[in-house]
């Protein structure tokens, strides 16, 4: 009876190891996107020091190449959104009614004075098709085993990090840490995602921490107040000219 229990064990020990790096990014990728679509609520908040702010956010993304984030609050920032269709995007100001077109070299700064970058938020970049993946070790976070993945971008691929470091879980697919490498190597940003609970059917960690390294006591908190995956959306509602009427 016990070589009975044990041969299954083997077997599932043995499909998990047959996965590509590829395989796990992208089932990680999908519990965030959805397979199809995402609808997704959240707040924001940046820690300093002497000081916090928070905003929050609404953001509908269907596949990679197209994405629309509205910011909801504070009232100074609210209407302020944000639209990405394949490689173009844009960013619409309702205090000056005007829409701008953000050229490739504003990804890597701060979006909206957070620890984020727009290609962060706006993720321009692919996980999948910039970079190449291969898995380097194994990790555990939060008591949970994780597969060490590394990212190197790919020649001439339009991404703002000349390596990453991601971590894992091998059971649910959640990615748990991810570590932001400049081009000389050395180590800008980490981002630990934690508070793991069941949103949208899908057991994801509702928080993300993004910690710039050079900066001690600075900090970006994102937290997600609700998530909705694979609801139908039309190609049409990613336009620059949705971007004036979403609410």
């Amino acid at each position: 009876m016990k070589k009975l229990l044990v041969i299954p064990l083997l077997l599932a020990g043995m499909l998990a190891n047959c996965q590509t790096a590829r395989e796990i990014i992208k089932k990680a990728d999908e519990k965030m996107r959805g397979s199809t679509s995402a609808i997704t609520e959240m707040t924001i908040t940046i820690v300093r020091p002497k000081w916090q702010r928070e905003m929050t956010l609404k953001s509908w993304s269907k596949g990679e190449e197209l994405s629309l984030s509205l910011i909801k609050s504070p009232a100074k920032e609210k209407g302020i959104t944000f639209l990405k269709r394949d490689k173009e995007i844009w960013n619409w100001m309702p205090s000056i009614e005007r829409t701008i077109k953000l050229p490739p070299s504003m990804m890597m700064q701060s979006w909206m004075g957070t620890d984020f970058t727009n290609d962060d938020l706006v993720r321009e970049s692919s996980t999948l098709n910039d970079y190449d993946q291969k898995v380097v070790g194994d990790s555990t976070i939060l008591g949970r085993k994780c597969w060490k993945i590394q990212l190197d971008p790919k020649p001439n691929a339009p991404v703002v990090w000349g390596k990453l470091i991601v971590f894992i879980d091998q059971k649910d697919y959640i990615q748990l840490r991810s570590e932001m490498y400049d081009e000389d190597g050395s180590l800008i940003n980490i981002m630990n995602s934690y508070d793991i609970k069941e949103m949208g059917g899908k057991l994801v960690a509702a928080k993300m921490e993004m910690i710039p390294v050079e900066t001690p006591g600075n900090k970006t908190v994102m937290e997600f107040t609700s998530m909705e995956f694979d609801q139908p959306m039309d190609d049409e509602f990613f336009t620059p000219a949705n971007m004036k009427r979403i609410k």
